[in-house]
């Protein structure tokens, strides 16, 4: 009897807890008035918080274009590990949430399994910079066009970060300075 209603119990929990790896953090909104057309294309990842899946990685990018099909976005990530001596990168693909003119998507690298990725902060005119987050307050990233940032620019995406409660003083400064190959 204990056995059969685990058997039950597990693909239940399953389905309730994996919109949970999707969501944005409570109190937090994604961006409105967003353009695809306008994300696509690179990325330099700027600032980022520790989490395995990037460790060690430096001059890490990510490369955005709509999938051959037009039902999803294809995601490069892409980055170099001096441990090894060599660049990393992972395929993708990231789908809506919902309505597209919001900045909420989630992202796949491993079949069926998809993350958050909220992008709550955007340069509105020129799409020159992203503030993204993910399903909780553990997932942070700094992006921009170009391998550097200005000064004042940094400083306004650190306080949103800041204020919507991550912790910005454990962000990892990306270094960018290979070329990219």
């Amino acid at each position: 009897m204990r056995r059969s209603l685990l058997k039950l119990l597990c693909p239940l929990l399953f389905l309730v807890l994996l919109p949970a790896c999707t969501s944005l953090p409570e109190g937090i909104t994604a961006v409105d008035n967003f353009q695809l057309d306008r994300y696509l294309g690179k990325w330099y990842e700027i600032a980022r918080l520790d989490h395995s899946f990037e460790r060690g990685l430096s001059d890490v990018s990510a490369e955005y274009r709509r999938a051959p099909d037009g039902s999803s976005v294809e995601v490069i990530n892409r980055g170099y590990s001096a441990d090894k001596g060599a660049w990393k990168e992972v395929i993708g693909k990231a789908k809506f949430i919902g309505d597209p003119r919001v900045g909420s998507l989630k992202v796949s690298f491993f079949g069926p399994f998809y993350g958050g990725y909220h992008i709550v902060a955007l340069d509105e005119r020129d799409y020159h910079w992203a503030l993204v987050v993910g399903p909780s307050r553990d997932y942070l990233w700094i992006l921009a066009r170009e391998r550097r940032l200005p000064a004042d620019v940094r400083q306004r995406l650190l306080d949103k970060a800041g204020q919507l409660g991550f912790a910005t003083t454990r962000l990892i400064w990306v270094d960018q300075d290979r070329p990219d190959a």
